[in-house]
């Protein structure tokens, strides 16, 4: 199952950096509009931020300090600081999940997930179906707004 889940986080990591990617003008990576109240800029931050996160700092012990607040506050991020921040991301996410034991897969994830208990392989298909769910955010949001 991990190397499934690995497959499919890499792989969509890579549809993030061509999500972004696509956006024609820069500028429209921050906007938001009518009931859109994410720009795809800080969803990608926060994707970003919640796979490093839990993968790479609660898993793989990274030493990644996350601060959440500031996935959805900071602004007009440039582009090529945000396509970093993916590649950090793919780095971070291979070498943890390549890394994990098969023993630990089973285990009771170290955190509890909204008060609930779960397997780290539960847990970790869980943030690949959170992760999918922002990506079509972005995927919506940028045939959106950069018309």
């Amino acid at each position: 199952m991990i190397k499934t889940l690995t497959k499919f986080f890499l792989q969509d990591l890579e549809k993030l950096k061509t999500e972004i990617s696509s956006f024609k003008d820069e500028r429209k990576i921050w906007e938001i509009s009518g009931e859109i109240k994410n720009s795809a800029g800080n969803l990608c931050l926060h994707i970003c931020g919640n796979l490093q996160h839990f993968i790479g700092a609660v898993l793989g012990n990274s030493g990644y300090v996350r601060n959440r607040d500031a996935e959805f506050s900071r602004k007009n991020v440039p582009f090529k600081e945000l396509l970093k921040e993916i590649d950090d991301t793919i780095k971070i996410v291979k070498k943890t999940l390549n890394e994990l034991p098969e023993n630990k897969q089973k285990e009771i994830y170290i955190q509890k997930i909204f008060n609930e208990e779960m397997t780290t392989e539960q847990f970790l298909s869980y943030l690949a179906t959170h992760f999918n769910y922002h990506l079509g955010q972005i995927n919506y949001h940028r045939r959106l707004i950069d018309i």
